[in-house]
Order: C-alpha cells, then structure tokens, then sequence
C-alpha cells in the first residue's frame, strides 16, 4: 500500500474563477512522482435554492489565493449501515464490507452543495 507524503506548496495557477493552489503529495515508492492535487475546486455555483433541479449555473468569482487542500462536500445520499457487521454481511459480500468501511469517512460530508472538483497533476520540477 502506498501512504503519501503531503507539503502544501503548489505553484499557484489561474483559473477563471480566481487563483489556486493545492497540495504536494509524494508518493513513498521509488517508481512513482510527485503529484499536485488541488481538492474540493468548485466549478459552478451551489444547487440549492432556485438552482435545485436546474443545469449548473457558472460560479463565483473570488479574490486572492484559495487553498484547495480539502475534499469538497459529496452529494446526499443513502448509505448502508454497516455498524453491525454480521448483518451487513447478510446483504453484501465481505469485499464491498470492507471497501465501503475505507470510503465511508470520505462520504460522511454531504450537502447539496457539492459541484466540486479534485485535480490531480504532474509535479513540475522537483519537490
């Protein structure tokens, strides 16, 4: 299993929304490089309100540099209850069980505010 190595210096890069930047993470193998990872970018405007059910409307411009080092909100949704194991394993095999205990703290901040982006990239230069 690889467990990265995280510095939070990016370069930072324009978009049309603002400025950006993100996170360096290394991966600890010798075979791999260097990433920059900018989470939870918003690509249009939050859902909510008079925009619920409609196509994403354009998002807000901002000022300055926005760190985008946290995963954004994921959409609402149903999860399984998993607390009691004996009887999450009577309605799913032990594989899903065991992947869904590994994904299930990454879902734990919904919203219908959820129109995020995670970027990931090539390093330029060293890190």
């Amino acid at each position: 299993m690889v467990s990265p190595m995280l510095s939070l210096s990016t370069r930072t890069i324009r978009t049309k929304y603002g400025e950006l930047s993100g996170v360096m993470v290394t991966p600890d193998s010798r075979h791999l490089g260097a990433v920059e990872v900018f989470r939870g970018v918003p690509y249009a405007s939050p859902p909510t309100g008079s925009l619920r059910f409609m196509p994403p409307v354009t998002g807000a411009l901002w000022s300055g540099v926005k760190l985008a080092d946290k995963f954004g909100p994921v959409c609402p949704q149903r999860l399984p209850d998993i607390r009691n194991e004996t009887a999450a394993l009577k309605t799913m095999p032990r594989g899903r069980l065991e992947y869904l205990k590994r994904l299930l703290p990454y879902l734990s901040n919904q919203s219908e505010d959820c129109l995020y982006l995670n970027i990931y990239a090539p390093a330029q230069g060293k890190p």
